[in-house]
């Protein structure tokens, strides 16, 4: 049987297959049965679209306030950089980037969900001690072999996504069978070993261009509903990639549209989280989608 055919057959089988809906944020449960937004903050000098307008405390106080008065439900800070040939930093730089910025927002806003984008195991450990919530790792534990225990023993919701490769080279890592069943076949794996560790809350985030082709990234949009048959929420990462400003032949910069219109079919394929750098675009999104659905 074709893998493809596979997953939709088993993604087919609510009554064995229902997700979980609901992960532990700080010690209250968030709902993802009505989808949520991640707002990102790139504390970075070298992100495809702000890069360096949020690399220091202040200004990214400024952009996490923005951010949670338009909507955000989850801030998601990343000091280090995962676009395509992105440069590679030590481990104590990406801490100096993030670390006072975690404390600045901690201070200033404590109700505020944090999530961290970092493959590390001990930035990771670190952030979590100075008061963020969530581990968002874009090599599903790949890149850190240590990240899961780590995971583990903070007893906080892990965000898994789907890379081959590191940010140096997955360019070069496109090659596919049946890209839908190999990452499914990947989540599949990974969530039993979290499982296995005594993870809870886990979130999926198939990783729209990260060791994928426009192409491929739209096949895996056009097959995210199938992601269901993992039982754990989807997040959809779209917002102003390179698969929507090529597509459109702009820059990111001028890909909000575009964004909202991939974003709005993640959200009919399924998809339970929005991470996004406009917040108020994707707030509006959801709310015309709540309306039809």
């Amino acid at each position: 049987m074709n893998l493809s055919v596979f997953c939709l057959a088993m993604a087919d089988k609510n009554t064995v297959f229902q997700q979980k809906l609901s992960v532990n944020i700080g010690g209250n449960l968030m709902d993802l049965s009505t989808p949520k937004i991640m707002g990102i903050v790139n504390l970075t000098p070298d992100s495809f679209y702000d890069g360096g307008r949020n690399n220091n405390p202040s200004k990214a106080t400024k952009k996490a306030e923005q951010l949670l008065a338009e909507g955000a439900d989850i801030l998601d800070l990343g000091a280090y950089s995962s676009r395509p040939g992105a440069e590679h930093i030590s481990e104590l730089e990406e801490l100096e980037r993030l670390l006072p910025v975690v404390n600045a927002i901690v201070k200033e806003f404590p109700d505020a969900g944090l999530s961290i984008d970092t493959f590390r195991s001990g930035v990771a450990r670190a952030a979590i001690d100075a008061g963020a919530h969530v581990i968002n790792d874009i090599s599903g534990g790949e890149l850190d072999k240590a990240m899961f225990a780590a995971v583990a023993a903070l007893r906080v919701p892990y965000i898994l996504m789907h890379m081959r490769g590191t940010p140096q080279t997955m360019a070069s890592q496109t090659k596919y069978q049946d890209i839908t069943s190999e990452v499914c076949f990947y989540f599949a794996e990974k969530i039993a070993d979290l499982k296995h560790l005594g993870v809870i809350d886990i979130i999926i985030d198939p990783g729209f261009g990260f060791a994928k082709t426009p192409e491929q990234s739209y096949e895996l949009l056009k097959n995210l509903d199938l992601l269901k048959i993992t039982g754990h929420p989807v997040l959809a990462g779209l917002s102003r990639k390179s698969m929507i400003y090529k597509t459109l032949g702009t820059d990111a910069e001028n890909a909000l549209t575009g964004t909202i219109a991939a974003n709005t079919i993640a959200l009919m394929k399924g998809a339970n989280l929005l991470r996004v750098h406009d917040v108020r675009a994707a707030k509006e999104a959801i709310t015309i989608f709540e309306k039809v659905r």
